[in-house]
């Protein structure tokens, strides 16, 4: 994966959040999880392009009935 493209993919991250924690009114508290959130998948996502977490295609997601 470029470089360039995670660079882009964070910075669209970053500004999507800034984005919603202040143009959107909601509690602090909600904004808090909505940062926490977006951290946890920059992480992720890092993790994953530099390999550290290889692929997720054998990964089994239990269904709901």
């Amino acid at each position: 994966m470029p470089l360039v493209s995670l660079l882009v993919f964070l910075v669209v991250l970053g500004v999507a959040v800034w984005a919603i924690t202040t143009y959107i009114p909601m509690d602090p508290g909600i904004k808090n999880i909505v940062r926490i959130v977006a951290v946890i998948v920059a992480i992720v996502y890092v993790l994953y392009a530099f390999g550290v977490i290889g692929s997720l295609s054998h990964v089994k997601v239990p269904s709901i009935k």
